[in-house]
């Protein structure tokens, strides 16, 4: 992928995390690929592409205000309560922007877990580098 890629697809935002450790994929509410680790949801985006590639995910409680004061994001429905953003104009956004996100949504959620799950997850994943 170039820098200047725009944006996230679900193909591209499963093939981005769907092989982190612990990371599984399943289809909730009809059509929404959510994907999660250790049984916790990190992340979620119509899996049909629908609603102009809107996906949501959370995010660290101080990033909250700041990044929902931005053009392109907005509270995520039912999930605002607990940091969660929805992207609902994903290609106002770098596809390096976004995968920052989408691995610090991981990150977090991940951190919640028991630490005996962690350690059996292993490593974190990084970006490669120049990707942040």
């Amino acid at each position: 992928m170039t820098k200047s890629a725009m944006g996230m697809t679900a193909i591209q935002l499963e093939t981005f995390c769907g092989h982190w450790p612990g990371v599984t994929r399943d289809i909730k509410w009809g059509a929404d690929l959510v994907l999660s680790v250790g049984g916790k949801m990190f992340a979620v985006t119509p899996s049909d592409g629908s609603e102009g590639g809107r996906f949501s995910f959370k995010v660290a409680d101080e990033r909250f205000l700041e990044l929902t004061d931005q053009p392109g994001i907005i509270p995520a429905a039912y999930m605002a309560r607990a940091h969660w953003i929805s992207v609902i104009e994903p290609q106002r956004f770098t596809t390096a922007e976004l995968e920052s996100f989408v691995l610090d949504a991981y990150v977090l959620v991940r951190l919640k877990l028991t630490k005996k799950l962690q350690a059996e997850l292993g490593p974190l994943p990084t970006l490669k580098a120049g990707e942040k």
